[in-house]
């Protein structure tokens, strides 16, 4: 599973011009699902999401959490993320998840996320969409179940 985590004061995702999700500060994460990708791999990532500190404490020092911060998250589903331009041109994408793969755990991964206690809004499975982001700081991290970043 690969992940684009940034730091947001405010994010939403459009399908055909109604809004699906929508936060204010919090967490926009783009979600890739890879083939070898399991439950539990997602059951990982959201916690790792859940708690990584990248929110200001009163001292300035990142050190909170989306969690301790009540922030939300905006999880979007974007199969790109697997994409592999190394040697052409034209990215491939065989290293992605299948749809109905992708879909479930890209799905186990939201519902892993809420038990956690973390309030989510989502984007629609292969659907065409706006997002539109304000990102705060900015703070981009980008994280891999298989640690290759």
């Amino acid at each position: 599973m690969r992940v684009v985590v940034q730091r947001v004061s405010r994010a939403r995702v459009m399908v055909d011009g109604r809004v699906t999700g929508e936060i204010e500060a919090g967490l926009m994460v783009l979600v890739g699902v890879g083939r070898e990708d399991t439950a539990a791999t997602a059951a990982a990532m959201a916690g790792k999401i859940a708690h990584l500190r990248i929110f200001n404490d009163e001292m300035g020092k990142m050190a909170r959490s989306v969690l301790e911060t009540g922030g939300g998250v905006l999880a979007v589903p974007q199969f790109t993320l697997y994409g592999d331009a190394r040697g052409q041109r034209r990215p491939s994408f065989v290293g992605a998840a299948p749809p109905e793969q992708g879909k479930q755990i890209y799905e186990e991964f939201v519902v892993a996320l809420k038990t956690l206690g973390v309030r989510v809004e989502t984007g629609v499975f292969q659907a065409h969409m706006s997002v539109e982001i304000v990102n705060d700081g900015p703070v981009t991290i980008l994280l891999d179940s298989e640690k290759t970043f």
